[in-house]
């Protein structure tokens, strides 16, 4: 019978085994913009490599999880923002942080709205 140390270094191997084939043969998407938000946060202005790889690998993983979380509970094979609220209901700040930027996303497209129609008007006006 395995001890729950034992059980607890399983589990930690697991996850680094998981971490370690993420990383593998990936091209990285996110490093030049891990890098300014690690800096932005106080680490230093070049950080290390390794650091900014392990972030994006637990980012990938993060991300990965939450859609499939997602395609389960919404409709079939599809991910709709509702969805995301849904799992992220529980956890206060995330759930603050997505509203706020599910509000500053309406507050920029009615602003990008109002910009083309004064552009549009202000070409009417030039035309006439």
């Amino acid at each position: 019978m395995a001890t729950q140390d034992e059980e607890q270094f399983e589990e930690e191997e697991g996850a680094e085994a998981t971490l370690a084939l993420c990383s593998v043969g990936r091209k990285r998407l996110f490093s030049k913009e891990l890098r300014c938000m690690m800096y932005g946060f106080g680490d230093d202005q070049n950080p290390y490599t390794e650091s900014v790889d392990i972030i994006e690998d637990l980012v990938i993983e993060f991300i990965t999880e939450m859609t499939h979380k997602a395609m389960e509970i919404g409709r079939t094979g599809r991910v709709q923002v509702e969805d995301i609220v849904f799992l992220v209901r529980k956890d206060a700040r995330k759930y603050a942080r997505v509203k706020d930027l599910l509000t500053m996303n309406e507050e920029l497209k009615k602003a990008r709205k109002a910009f083309d129609e004064v552009k549009y008007a202000d070409k009417d006006a030039a035309i006439t």
